[in-house]
C-alpha cells in the first residue's frame, strides 16, 4: 500500500481543543474524507509558541506587508515572538515530507489571505496573512496550500487536492536519482495535467524539456519544478478542460466507429455547456482508452490526477 500523502495542517480543523476560548473548529470532510487518503500534521502556532489555552485574543495591526501581532484587550505586542517561532517552525517542518498545508482562515496566525488587519484609526480591512501562514509559504514557496474556507469551493478543493497528489509524485521523482530520461518520462506522462491548467506555461516547459540536455541536472529540475507548480497552480477551466478532451480524441482517429466518435463528441458538448460534471466525459474516455489500449492516453495522470473515491470532479 502506497503511503498517504502527508498535509501539514491547522490543528483546530481536525477538533483539538487548540483556540483561544478552548474550542476547535472540526472540518468533517477533512476529517472524515479526506482523511482517508490523507495523513495530517497538525500545528497550532499560538500553542506551540507557548500562548495559553483559554488566552487573550490576538489581531494583526499595522502594514499588511509587516503587520504587529497584538492582543485586542490589553495591547501586547507579540509580533517578534511568534515571527522568530515561525521561522524556526518552518524550518523544521522541512523534515516532514509534506505535500501542501491547510491554514484556517482568518486567523492572525494561520490565516493564508483576507485576514482583517486593523489601521492606526482602528478600521479593518481583508488585506492581512497570518504571521505564521506567511513564514510558511516564504519558507515553501511551491508548496500547495490552501485554507478551509476556500475549500468549500468545489473548484478550488479540485485544484488543491489535485496539487497535493502531484507534488508526491514530485516528490517520488525526487528520492530517486536525477536523470534527464526520468524527468522527461515524468513530463510525458504530466502532459494534459499540465495543459488543462495552463497551455502558456505548458510551452515553456515543452522548450524547457527540450533543451534539457543543454543544462546542469540540478539546474534543469530546478526550473521545471517551477513552471511544473506554477501551472497546476492555475485552476482548470471548463474551457481548457473541452480543449484537453477533444485533443484526446485525436488519438483516437482509426479506431473509434462513427458512433463511438458521435457519442464522445456529444457528451464533450453537455460537458462544455456545464450541463454534465468532468467525470463524465473523463469514464467514457477512459472507457475508450482501456478498450483500444491506447499507449499514450493510458499513462496519462490527467485521466486520475487523485483518488476517484474523493468524487472531486463529480462537481466540476
Amino acid at each position: 500500500m502506497e503511503p498517504k500523502v502527508r498535509l501539514g495542517i491547522s490543528s483546530c480543523l481536525l477538533g483539538h481543543r487548540v483556540r483561544y476560548d478552548g474550542g476547535h473548529k472540526l472540518d468533517r470532510y477533512l476529517t472524515n474524507t479526506l482523511s482517508e487518503y490523507v495523513e495530517f500534521f497538525p500545528v497550532c502556532p499560538e500553542v506551540e509558541c507557548g500562548f495559553p489555552i483559554p488566552r487573550e485574543t490576538l489581531r494583526l495591526t499595522g502594514d499588511p506587508e509587516s503587520p504587529r501581532l497584538v492582543t485586542t484587550r490589553t495591547g501586547q505586542d507579540f509580533t517578534d515572538r511568534m515571527a522568530s517561532w515561525a521561522s524556526r517552525r518552518a524550518a523544521d517542518l522541512e523534515q516532514e515530507g509534506l505535500c501542501g498545508y491547510i491554514f484556517k482562515s482568518g486567523s492572525p496566525s494561520s490565516g493564508m489571505q483576507g485576514v482583517k488587519i486593523y489601521d492606526a484609526n482602528g478600521i479593518p480591512s481583508n488585506r492581512g496573512v497570518g504571521m505564521f501562514a506567511m513564514a510558511f509559504m516564504k519558507h515553501f514557496p511551491l508548496l500547495p496550500v490552501e485554507q478551509d474556507s476556500r475549500l468549500h469551493d468545489p473548484r478550488l478543493r479540485e485544484n488543491f487536492i489535485e496539487r497535493v497528489f502531484a507534488f508526491q509524485r514530485w516528490r517520488r521523482l525526487l528520492e530517486e536519482r536525477k536523470s534527464r530520461g526520468r524527468l522527461v518520462d515524468f513530463h510525458t506522462r504530466h502532459k494534459l495535467q499540465i495543459l488543462s491548467h495552463s497551455p502558456k506555461v505548458h510551452q515553456a516547459m515543452g522548450r524547457l524539456v527540450a533543451r534539457a540536455a543543454e543544462l546542469p541536472l540540478p539546474e534543469l529540475y530546478v526550473q521545471y519544478q517551477g513552471l511544473f507548480m506554477k501551472a497546476l497552480s492555475l485552476v482548470a477551466t471548463v474551457k481548457k478542460n473541452t480543449s484537453v478532451l477533444t485533443h484526446m480524441m485525436g488519438y483516437f482517429k482509426k479506431q473509434l466507429t462513427s458512433d463511438e466518435k458521435q457519442e464522445l463528441l456529444e457528451v464533450i458538448e453537455r460537458y462544455r455547456r456545464e450541463y454534465v460534471p468532468l467525470v463524465v466525459p473523463i469514464t467514457l474516455m477512459k472507457h475508450y482508452v482501456r478498450k483500444y489500449d491506447q499507449p499514450y492516453l493510458k499513462v496519462q495522470h490527467y485521466l486520475d490526477p487523485h483518488p476517484t473515491e474523493l468524487q472531486l470532479r463529480n462537481h466540476v
